[in-house]
Formats: C-alpha cells, sequence, structure tokens
C-alpha cells in the first residue's frame, strides 16, 4: 500500500504519540507499505517551529531528514501538477498546508494517514 502522511500523523507517529490510532501505526510500520512525507509537511514543519509553535528534539533538517532514514519514508516533492488543483478544491478546509496536502493525494491517488475528520469531506481516502 502507498499512503501519505499528514503532518501531525507524521510527528505523532514519528515520536510515539498515544494518540496516535492502532491502524495508523500498523501501517506506519508495515514494511511492506510505501509512506510518502511531503515537502508540504516539512514546509509546516519549519514554519511552526520558527514561529515557537512547535518543539522538535533538532532543528526541522535534522529533525525530519533523520526520521525519514530511519523509518525508510519516501519524500514527496511538491510539483506543479499538485498546485494547480488548489485553483479547484471547494474550502471543506481552510489550512493551506492540509490543502495542499489533500492536492497531492488526489494527483498521486494516495490515501492520507489523518485523524482531521475536515479532510474526509474532499474525494480522497483518509485512513486514521
Amino acid at each position: 500500500m502507498r499512503v501519505l502522511l499528514d503532518t501531525h500523523a507524521f510527528l505523532w507517529l514519528v515520536t510515539d504519540d498515544p494518540r496516535v490510532s492502532q491502524k495508523a501505526r500498523e501501517i506506519f510500520l508495515d514494511a511492506g507499505n510505501v509512506i510518502f512525507l511531503s515537502g508540504v509537511s516539512g514546509l509546516e514543519i519549519a514554519v511552526k517551529y520558527s514561529l515557537g509553535k512547535l518543539k522538535l528534539t533538532a532543528p526541522p533538517r535534522e529533525f525530519i531528514e533523520a526520521r525519514i532514514a530511519n523509518n525508510d519514508l519516501a519524500p514527496l516533492p511538491v510539483a506543479l501538477a499538485h498546485t494547480y488543483r488548489l485553483a479547484h478544491l471547494p474550502f471543506h478546509h481552510r489550512d493551506p498546508f492540509d490543502r495542499l496536502l489533500v492536492s497531492q493525494a488526489m494527483e498521486e491517488d494516495l490515501p492520507i494517514v489523518t485523524s482531521d475528520a475536515a479532510l474526509g469531506a474532499y474525494d480522497v481516502e483518509t485512513m486514521w
């Protein structure tokens, strides 16, 4: 299975946060799955870290790159095709990071691992 992690799902999974569902943990730990981490999540983490809204054990680059390597995650860069979809997405969700993740998931035909029920309003599969 191929899946895209929402930013909070990535952070919770790599820090063993108790809010992670059993299903999300199983998806994350299944070596047969391809788990994508979007550049959008890197942007969101960096912005929130720089604003003091997110505490990490290391600066964003070190934190993210170590967890990508340790968990065999697949980076998903933001492509122009991903951004074009934004022009056609309804505003079920106002968060620009989440909207771009939805666009990527739609363009790449990936379900999103997320606890954010609002993403379910889009034509994208969510898992939690």
